[in-house]
């Protein structure tokens, strides 16, 4: 299973180690907000509205973020953008924890937002043009496994960890934990790391006068990939987030259980999520891109269904087995972005493409997110949960059926697209050898 990574140059090793780092750390210092939203409630004296809007605010300013982060790893280099995003993201998580009040958090988690938008894909596109093409699926599938890692960390801090303090101490050294990763911008080099196709791409863009812009992904020969990926990025964030976002709140109010032990138990639910990317990765690269979204996305709406509506009330010895294999599939939708976005956008724009996409999903299930809040006024949380994750997976498999197939290809440029294709290959390459 690991052949990938035994076939890997040294440069290559650091570069997967560092990205799935820092996508750990990024993930969880978004997720710990998330989880601790009843501390905060209390803390700061918002309401579960409030809490939805600075969660909505920091995914809007991520997708604003992600895409001028893209842009500029697309224009002076992935691993100089990297170290950035990184260190960007760490103070601000860092400056969470001094915040006094609800508009002083909005502020500080929309900064936030702008520099943990970017760092994914980034990350990606950096690794994805360092990787043979049969080993891409799953050496950036394993890489996004560290979101489960992040939201295990999260779901430790937010409940154990923080019910060590006091109330109004426990979430501000949380957040304060979040300086953290900044260490990582020293494992990362930023000009050597980037791929000898990248810099070739800049030479020959230099040699033509050619540049690219905020917009160049809206081009002709590439909208028709934008819009489709970014729709598949939507249907899928927003399905997860709307279930995932208010776990902690569901367990507390509708299961009845501690703001501890609902930490505990979504804890287990992350666990579940690290075997579902893993998974995922390799069936990606045997079954293609298109077939696993579609195999988790109904494997998400059937798991989740369960775990919001069967009676298991609320024993933990129920809940935890079953969050285990909800966690498998909500998790495991995500492992197969980062190697299917390298491959349908061409180099010149991959960073630009790949960074909108995902954010704009991103962005987009910040409104599913607002959307079970204010639903969950008319209704009880769990159906609002369920109904609009159930849109979200509705929104993704659409995607599925538009998009092209690109397992196993070779990347390319914006030379090789051919318009009527409008964002593929005209013919698939040979699988390169490792």
């Amino acid at each position: 299973m690991m052949t990938w990574y035994k076939e890997a140059d040294k440069k290559t090793r650091r570069v997967f180690w560092t990205c799935s780092a820092g996508w750990a750390m990024d993930t969880a210092d978004a997720l710990v907000y998330q989880y601790m939203i009843p501390l905060l409630i209390v803390a700061l004296g918002m309401t579960l509205a409030q809490a939805g809007a600075i969660a909505s605010a920091n995914y809007f300013a991520a997708a604003l973020g992600g895409w001028v982060g893209g842009w500029l790893c697309d224009r002076y280099g992935r691993a100089r953008v990297l170290r950035l995003t990184i260190l960007w993201f760490s103070v601000f998580s860092f400056a969470s924890g001094f915040a006094q009040t609800y508009e002083q958090l909005l502020v500080i988690r929309v900064l936030q937002g702008l520099g943990f938008g970017a760092e994914w894909a980034v990350g990606a596109v950096l690794l994805g043009e360092l990787i043979s093409p049969k080993h891409r699926g799953k050496a950036l599938g394993t890489v996004h496994s560290g979101a489960a890692i992040g939201s295990g960390i999260a779901a430790l801090l937010a409940g154990p960890f923080a019910a060590l303090f006091d109330p109004d101490l426990g979430w501000r050294i949380v957040f304060w934990i979040g300086i953290l990763p900044a260490m990582l911008i020293f494992f990362v080099r930023k000009g050597s790391d980037d791929s000898e196709m990248f810099r070739q791409a800049v030479q020959k863009a230099k040699e033509s006068g050619q540049t690219m812009s905020l917009a160049s992904i809206f081009r002709p020969k590439v909208l028709r990939i934008t819009l489709l990926a970014s729709l598949l990025s939507l249907g899928t964030q927003g399905a997860a987030y709307s279930v995932s976002n208010y776990l902690t709140p569901f367990l507390s109010m509708e299961r009845g259980l501690s703001i501890s032990m609902a930490g505990l138990c979504v804890m287990f639910n992350s666990l579940g999520g690290f075997f579902g990317f893993l998974t995922n990765a390799y069936l990606s690269d045997m079954l293609g891109r298109r077939g696993v979204f579609r195999l988790f996305g109904a494997g998400f709406i059937i798991t989740s269904s369960i775990y919001l509506f069967a009676p298991l009330g609320g024993s933990v010895i129920l809940l935890i087995p079953t969050g285990l294999i909800y966690g498998f599939f909500q998790f495991g939708m995500y492992a197969s972005f980062g190697p299917y976005f390298t491959e349908l956008f061409p180099t010149e724009l991959r960073g630009s493409g790949q960074a909108f996409a995902y954010n704009f999903g991103r962005a987009a299930a910040a409104l599913f997110i607002m959307a079970v809040a204010l639903a969950s006024q008319t209704m009880v949380l769990s159906a609002a949960m369920a109904i609009f994750g159930i849109v979200g997976i509705a929104c993704a498999m659409t995607a599925t059926f538009f998009l092209p197939e690109t397992a196993g290809r070779q990347l390319h440029g914006l030379d090789d697209l051919d318009g009527d294709e409008a964002g593929a290959p005209a013919a698939p390459p040979a699988v390169a050898k490792s």
